[in-house]
């Protein structure tokens, strides 16, 4: 980055630190993983210098010979991951794709029926704080107080009580496994449309260990970012009877030019997750997150649900007098990066909360397996305990550091 920290020695620095952050710290972010060089390389490529309003072959600018070849090879590798009819990769995020499929089949003041948020839904389920919220009929499913997972007859009745246009199924911090036929029986026998939002899940589907919407649902969303270990971006898929639809919401709908360095990007990850290793990977990040949850529930940690389906657990701090903003902090300052989330009838507001979400897919990625993770989870533990030993929280910093080094990222 020479050229860059001649010309902007301010950002060269924060770049230079926050790769240093990630290089040390251990990421433990359900939502964040890290994308390797060859899909970086494609994302700072001097595609971003072009626009390419339009779609494949019906450009509205000239010279997008090669930007047409580089979106059908995105479209057609993900269509082959996922095995769907029909795919658009301009959405520039998870939350447009949700957008783009709320504008093609609703109008304002129709029904949705989605899970709550502080049972583990998403800001663009029809939160009051986000478009969806005000510009739809919103009404939401939850989880069991008994078990914390989904309860369906609950979403059932809840569907024959509201008669929704569109039921979303997916989730941004539940640990379970989802069941999108049943979903499909319910939206069906209220002639509702059927969203999948498997931005979280989408790594695990492609690799066949989490059942895929696919067959069921109408619309599927996600991002690229989190288990499939690509850029930051969005795509759908749907039917082939909804694609023009789809694709006109999309452009001219709610957004202009697609940044074509990112679906460059997004092609090479659905590259590598189409190879036979990333089964593997997968698999592995199920097995760190399992080992994960065993370690919590043997130092006395509740755990939502009892344990993880998939490549996330929320643990319930408030059993060791923390919250979970204190928890954060606190794990922060010993290198390991989380975030405070609510758990399901949480009684604190959102922005301290009574729980943590933690994630496998970046340390996955770092190549951690089972005893690594037994390791980094007893010292999130030990920290937990015993909130006011700074001198513990230095220790295992330090640990951190050594750690990360035996599993470099950027500096192999």
């Amino acid at each position: 980055m020479e050229s860059l920290k001649l010309v902007d020695p301010e950002i060269w620095s924060c770049i230079q630190r926050e790769i240093e952050r990630q290089e040390y710290q251990l990421e433990l972010i359900a939502s964040e993983n890290l994308a390797d060089l060859a899909i970086m390389e494609a994302e700072g490529s001097p595609l971003m210098n072009k626009y390419a309003e339009g779609y494949p072959f019906s450009r509205y600018y000239g010279g997008c010979e090669f930007m047409d070849e580089i979106e059908r090879l995105a479209i057609e590798r993900v269509k082959l991951l996922f095995g769907a009819e029909y795919a658009n990769v301009q959405p520039h995020s998870g939350t447009q794709a949700n957008m783009a499929v709320y504008f093609a089949v609703l109008n304002p003041g129709d029904t949705i029926l989605s899970m709550n948020l502080t049972h583990g839904g998403h800001l663009s389920h029809g939160s009051v704080v986000n478009f969806s919220g005000k510009l739809y009929r919103v009404f939401h499913y939850g989880v069991s107080r008994e078990t914390e997972t989904i309860d369906y007859e609950e979403v059932k009745k809840l569907a024959l009580i509201h008669k929704p246009k569109l039921i979303v199924a997916g989730a941004s911090s539940y640990p379970r496994t989802i069941d999108f036929e049943a979903f499909s029986e319910i939206a069906k026998e209220v002639k509702a449309y059927l969203m999948a939002d498997i931005a979280h899940i989408a790594g695990l589907i492609a690799a066949g260990i989490h059942p895929s919407p696919i067959p069921y649902a109408d619309f599927v969303t996600s991002t690229t970012h989190k288990t499939l270990r690509g850029p930051r971006g969005g795509f759908i898929l749907c039917k082939e009877k909804y694609g023009e639809l789809i694709d006109k919401m999309v452009f001219p709908g709610i957004q202009g030019g697609p940044h074509m360095n990112i679906i460059a990007a997004k092609a090479v990850c659905f590259k590598k997750a189409l190879q036979p290793e990333f089964k593997e990977y997968q698999q592995q990040i199920i097995k760190n997150a399992q080992i994960m949850a065993k370690v919590f529930k043997e130092e006395k940690f509740r755990l939502v649900t009892g344990g993880t389906d998939n490549h996330l657990i929320l643990v319930d701090v408030s059993s060791k007098g923390l919250t979970g903003a204190q928890a954060e902090k606190l794990l922060e300052s010993a290198g390991i990066t989380v975030n405070k989330n609510a758990i399901p009838f949480d009684p604190l507001p959102p922005k301290i909360t009574s729980g943590i979400r933690i994630g496998t897919p970046a340390i996955t990625t770092r190549g951690f397996k089972e005893k690594e993770v037994e390791e980094i989870t007893i010292w999130i533990c030990d920290i937990l305990k015993n909130p006011e030993k700074e001198s513990l929280r230095k220790e295992i910093r330090e640990k951190v550091r050594k750690l990360c080094e035996r599993f470099p990222f950027y500096r192999r």
